[in-house]
């Protein structure tokens, strides 16, 4: 999944930068154009990627509905990138939505508890 996301980002265009999560979500570092338009650019790679899994590897796979994007300065691409290779050893300590919760709350970023499931 992770090198088919990669390839459909650079298919829109975008640069991969990292790609990494869990079963249960997915992490990508991207590098976008000024002339992206980020809600088209995720509902697109999102498409790609649910008929690519569906037809390859999990015939009811889809994403859930709401989508998290952060932009994130270049003094901080390493430790992004560093952050997404370890994904599996962060989330046992931490779930991904306890952890989102607390971003987004520490950020005062308003959000629908439904897209957090």
């Amino acid at each position: 999944m992770h090198e088919y996301f990669g390839g459909t980002i650079r298919g829109l265009e975008g640069t991969a930068l990292k790609i990494g999560g869990v079963e249960d979500h997915i992490h990508a570092l991207i590098g976008l154009k000024t002339t992206h338009c980020i809600a088209d650019f995720s509902r697109e790679l999102k498409k790609a990627t649910s008929v690519w899994a569906a037809e390859n590897h999990e015939r009811d796979f889809e994403w859930q509905e709401g989508y998290s994007i952060f932009a994130v300065s270049v003094s901080m691409l390493k430790p992004v990138s560093s952050y997404i290779e370890r994904q599996e050893e962060h989330h046992r300590k931490i779930t991904f939505q306890e952890e989102l919760k607390r971003f987004l709350d520490k950020h005062g970023i308003k959000y629908d508890p439904k897209y957090l499931v």
